[in-house]
């Protein structure tokens, strides 16, 4: 072929490659576009330059068209060009662009590393300290006491949608409990979710017809019926589905906590937190407000956070709230003081979590629920950062306005509690809830569950949190309460079963005198017992010899343990040697 045919031939290809490469880009534009609303339908992030998901979101749409540019500049335009610079250029641009977006996003996110704000993160919470028995009401009455945990609620909320054959098929409960102040009671309430996306066809016009109450200190679970049904829920799907909804209406703000409430009058909403990042772009998480939604019209409103309603009961989650409280408790000497002298470092209580199969999952921080004031607050305890199986303290915040108030108080942990509750019943296998905090006769108290293999509450125990040795259970509430207080020597109670077949000596008229030994033994086991209204306390050595002491003559008594050798002053009367101050 002559050269002139040969450049004839080139430019037609170039020409025909040109062309090619124009439409060919303007179909991947238009894909390009179509990727991103898909992706944002999908994953909805806050458009929000605080939103790791926003920047996640645009590394991903920079990505795709980057690597779509690059395959279409290889496989359909180069062949028809010698130049090929068409392409390339803009798949480069795309390519730099994305790297440049993560160069961006790792110096943003050291913009907010504690080791340069650590005085900042710990200014976030300001703990009030305050004095428990003028702060904690006196636990008189048991209906304020929210014990039951998110797994018995579970079993409970089954068990009553069970009975109802027309839901059971269509719905089911959702896990998603949310302990809330229901008119100054404690209640745990939950919505009902559509079973499956087939099951949400056929029932989307009508919505989820209702919710369940369970009645933490009764025990006992309640279905209600909705005279409408709830159109915008978490498991209903396109339009319908909650977070899409929300998002689509406050579509820079980033809210997370999403959970069912109702308001005073039974009616249902779902409330989502609205988040800010104080320090540097992603640090310093607090809550700025909430977005409560309607759950049947889907009418939706912003409170920032002192205008919040005051039926809403769970603003600043329990997770968040410890967070907040260790960043408190670590960094307020420095950082590197919490890495290295650690000087006045504490943190929240941790226990261990479990997962479905009972394998342990992971040590965390982990809280119970107090009723106090109209408002839902959370209680954990309070430890040195070196895991000593102790408090130094405990915290109780409000879930609404995250206020925090510190108690100074020493006294075991909630695990050395449950364990210490388990023990009082260990040939039964139960194991322990997660306790509450109390207020008993100025004592200040962990109350607790004792539930069996399959999660059936059996028992009640309360254990005394500055003596874990002051324990006791019982079937109800209310004997558990007057059991107690017989231990504590506040109550006048019958004699009790507590140490049985053992015979309580007499108390010497004031002017006997009482010749005393002086003895020193290894306390093998403790027992409690109220007689006539007086606590003694009952000692066991390893011979099996039984000492017995008034509570009243030294109330330090209480601090003695199991193991401890203790010398003291006793007489032998009865059988038994009644120790005097």
């Amino acid at each position: 072929m002559s050269k002139k045919g040969k450049n004839k031939n080139a430019a037609m290809y170039q020409g025909t490659g040109a062309k090619v490469g124009r439409v060919s880009a303007l179909v991947m534009v238009v894909i390009w576009i179509l990727f991103a609303a898909l992706m944002y339908y999908l994953f909805l992030p806050a458009m929000n330059v605080h939103s790791v998901g926003m920047w996640l979101y645009v590394i991903l749409v920079l990505m795709a068209p980057a690597t779509c540019l690059i395959m279409l500049w290889y496989g359909i335009y180069k062949p028809y060009t010698y130049q090929g610079n068409g392409i390339a250029k803009p798949a480069g641009i795309a390519l730099l662009g994305t790297f440049a977006v993560l160069v961006l996003l790792g110096i943003c996110s050291l913009t907010g590393a504690k080791i340069f704000h650590a005085q900042s993160y710990a200014s976030i919470m300001q703990p009030q300290e305050c004095v428990f028995t003028e702060d904690l009401d006196q636990a008189s009455a048991v209906s304020q006491i929210a014990l039951m945990d998110t797994d018995s609620a579970i079993l409970l909320g089954n068990r009553e949608i069970g009975s109802l054959s027309e839901l059971v098929s269509q719905y089911d409960v959702s896990e998603n409990y949310s302990q809330i102040d229901y008119n100054g009671t404690p209640l745990k309430v939950s919505a009902l979710d559509y079973a499956g996306f087939f099951k949400y066809c056929g029932n989307k016009d009508n919505g989820v017809p209702g919710y369940v109450k369970v009645d933490p200190v009764g025990q006992n679970a309640t279905y209600v019926s909705l005279d409408t049904g709830m159109q915008y829920v978490p498991s209903a799907y396109f339009s319908k589905d909650l977070a899409r909804h929300m998002r689509f209406q406050y579509p820079a703000k980033i809210f997370g906590n999403l959970h069912f409430e109702i308001d005073e009058d039974g009616k249902p909403f779902y409330v989502a937190s609205v988040y800010d990042y104080t320090i540097g772009v992603f640090g310093g998480e607090t809550v700025q407000g909430a977005i409560v939604c309607d759950a049947v019209t889907g009418e939706s409103t912003y409170y920032d956070l002192a205008e919040v309603p005051r039926w809403v009961d769970m603003v600043f989650d329990g997770d968040l709230l410890a967070e907040q409280y260790n960043w408190y408790g670590k960094l307020s000497n420095g950082f590197m003081n919490s890495i290295f002298g650690k000087k006045g470092c504490k943190k929240c209580s941790e226990t261990v979590f479990y997962d479905e199969d009972g394998e342990e999952s992971y040590y965390g921080s982990n809280y119970g629920y107090v009723a106090k004031d109209g408002d839902i607050w959370i209680y954990t305890g309070v430890t040195s950062v070196n895991d000593d199986a102790s408090n130094i303290g405990f915290i109780l915040s409000n879930e609404r306005t995250g206020e925090t108030h510190y108690y100074n108080i020493s006294g075991a942990d909630e695990s050395s509690a449950m364990s210490a509750a388990e023990g009082e019943v260990q040939e039964k296998g139960y194991q322990a809830s997660f306790p509450s905090l109390i207020n008993v006769d100025e004592q200040p108290t962990y109350i607790m569950v004792l539930k069996d293999a399959s999660g059936i509450v059996k028992l009640y125990a309360m254990v005394n949190v500055e003596s874990y040795n002051v324990v006791t259970t019982a079937t109800t509430l209310d004997d558990c309460f007057k059991k107690y207080r017989a231990l504590l020597g506040t109550d006048t109670a019958e004699e009790s079963d507590e140490v049985a077949g053992q015979e309580v000596p007499e108390e010497p008229e004031e002017t006997v005198t009482v010749e005393t030994e002086s003895m020193t033994f290894v306390i093998s086991r403790i027992q409690y017992a109220d007689v006539d209204g007086n606590t003694y306390v009952y000692y066991a050595d390893e011979a099996g010899t039984i000492y017995c002491q008034k509570f009243a003559d030294d109330p330090t008594c209480m601090m003695r343990q199991e193991g401890d050798t203790i010398t003291v002053e006793c007489a032998l009367e009865n059988g038994v040697y009644r120790i005097y101050p």
